[in-house]
């Protein structure tokens, strides 16, 4: 799957780790509401073109999964600030 690194240069291998390096910093620099949302953005680095065959949980199980990604934050990040922000498109 990963064939096309095999034929790059040193200099491409480096700007591929940078653009990659580049992406994971800034979903991990997400905050707020930022953190709720699907990226397809960070699939469109892989070579690969594959349109992702995702499930969406109904709303019941979707808001228990919410529910349940924020208690995780309180235990992985108890110290982290809180924000009175409401979420705005």
């Amino acid at each position: 799957m990963d064939e096309d690194l095999d034929a790059m240069s040193r200099a491409e291998l480096v700007a591929e780790v940078r653009k990659l390096r580049a992406a994971i910093r800034q979903h991990r620099d997400s905050s707020s509401h930022e953190l709720c949302w699907h990226h397809p953005d960070l699939w469109l680095l892989l070579p690969e073109r594959l349109e992702p065959a995702i499930a969406v949980p109904a709303w019941p199980q979707f808001m228990r999964g919410c529910i349940r990604y924020r208690q995780s934050l309180d235990e992985q990040a108890p110290g982290a600030p809180r924000t009175g922000q409401e979420f705005d498109e």
